[in-house]
């Protein structure tokens, strides 16, 4: 049993002992110091918050205290009910609200629950930010209003049909375009909010859904992360129906991952190469993606006669390094995919649509569309950390040995050499460094995975 508190909020397995897991008692001192530092951030009373949750067996019950210790402090709350982390975050600046709160655990399994935080443009909190809450609810210093003050709640479920909407008013989305392809897609929304969200965009496409997972019960059927190992039943359906290909989400939709007609993964790190490829081809322009996605991104971009840039990891750096370059795509290697055109966070339904048009236009399979593209292979590996030791030393030894390549250290250390990448960084939420790798071909990037495992290992026995 777990909690982690940390500047993207406060997530743990549901029950147990407070300030040990995420019990009733740490969701309401949470949801007190986000709300105290609305009050102090905005310089005023009349607050409005936008709450929306997956479908998560624990998601009713926290989203109740939450509200109600909202509505304790004087603030109003838009309360979408089962949603989407996108939805949320598309609903905060159309509600005129002061923040937004996702009750989700994104790819965690069931006994996993979190309270993902927005500002009032419906976008993660930065560090900053963050760090000031944690801090606030560490002094329970918390002011609640008296009885003709408190806050209200309003439901409202129109906000899925309202984003379904603003994605086929997109300007690169034509509906009539997809209508006439007729396509056949399964999809897999692992029992949770998807499985609502992504069928209704499908069809409202003129798409011929085969539904599977889509019963938003909260029991996730398999392990809820879009990866190759827990996809067996997609990759299987999409084979004995003969459908175009697959669709898979998270449970709150802010991941998506396609499987092709041949029942193979088209690969989680590909889904922003191709959706990128098909809005450069149409507005040339800047992408962005974090140090640990693929090189296909970069490539692509290039093609295109646009520049990439590489962000430190996390959706809040990914959004900032954007602004900064005025990309008109980004995202994460996740399946995340960030389109400012509708808005600044990662949002399945858009990548859904964006694919869509892409397989339209080229009128070409998913295999033969990924085989189109750059061919990378990724190594995922990790260091368990003990006690003793210096990450912080040993990533600055492992720079310092490398100096003369290619090198970023704007979050731990990567390099770049001519055909293949290492990143090496401290996890937020583990106590473990990630070492993330990438090669033409799978050997390659283990190869070069084991290697820097083995460097770092020998430079932890030197600093002994």
């Amino acid at each position: 049993m777990t909690l982690i508190k940390s500047i993207s909020g406060i997530r743990g397995t549901i029950g147990g002992v407070p300030g040990e897991n995420l019990t009733p008692v740490d969701a309401v001192k949470f949801a007190a110091a986000y709300g105290t530092w609305l009050k102090g951030y905005h310089q005023k009373q009349d607050l409005k918050v936008v709450i929306g949750r997956d479908a998560r067996l624990s998601g009713q019950m926290v989203q109740q205290l939450v509200s109600a210790t909202l509505t304790g402090l004087g603030i109003d709350i838009v309360d979408l009910g089962l949603s989407t982390t996108p939805t949320v975050e598309l609903a905060v600046p159309l509600e005129n609200a002061d923040g937004g709160i996702i009750l989700t655990a994104s790819h965690n399994p069931k006994q996993w629950n979190a309270l993902k935080l927005l500002n009032e443009r419906g976008e993660f909190l930065n560090a900053a930010e963050g760090k000031a809450i944690l801090e606030l609810a560490e002094k329970e210093d918390f002011d609640f209003a008296e009885v003709d003050d408190l806050g209200t709640i309003k439901t409202d479920d129109t906000y899925l049909e309202r984003h379904i909407e603003s994605v086929l008013n997109l300007e690169l989305v034509d509906a009539a375009v997809i209508r006439q392809k007729k396509f056949k897609v399964v999809v897999d929304g692992v029992n949770s909010s998807g499985g609502i969200a992504i069928p209704a965009l499908l069809e409202a496409l003129g798409v011929d859904v085969i539904r599977l997972y889509c019963e938003p019960t909260g029991h996730f059927p398999h392990n809820p992360e879009p990866l190759k190992e827990h996809l067996g039943a997609i990759c299987q359906k999409v084979l004995e129906t003969g459908a175009d290909f697959g669709v898979v989400v998270d449970p709150d939709v802010d991941r998506l991952a396609f499987i092709t007609e041949t029942g193979e993964m088209f690969g989680e790190e590909y889904t922003l190469v191709a959706c990128a490829d098909y809005v450069l081809g149409k507005t040339p322009g800047n992408t962005v993606s974090n140090l640990s996605s693929t090189r296909a991104l970069r490539d692509i971009t290039e093609k295109h006669n646009g520049q990439y840039t590489a962000a430190a990891v996390g959706e809040v750096n990914v959004v900032a390094t954007m602004k900064e370059t005025r990309a008109i795509i980004g995202g994460e290697g996740n399946g995340g995919i960030i389109y400012p055109s509708s808005h600044y966070g990662r949002d399945a339904l858009v990548g859904t649509a964006l694919f869509l048009m892409l397989l339209s236009e080229t009128n070409t399979s998913v295999s033969a569309l990924k085989a189109s593209y750059p061919q990378y292979y990724m190594g995922k590996k990790k260091i368990q950390l003990t006690p003793d030791l210096d990450v912080d030393a040993l990533l600055k030894a492992i720079a310092l040995k490398y100096q003369d390549e290619d090198l970023n250290t704007g979050d731990g250390v990567k390099i770049d050499f001519d055909d293949n990448w290492v990143h090496m960084r401290k996890s937020n939420t583990e106590p473990i460094i990630r070492v993330y790798t990438e090669g033409a071909s799978q050997h390659v990037a283990d190869a070069l995975a084991d290697r820097f495992i083995a460097e770092l290992g020998a430079l932890a026995e030197d600093a002994v």
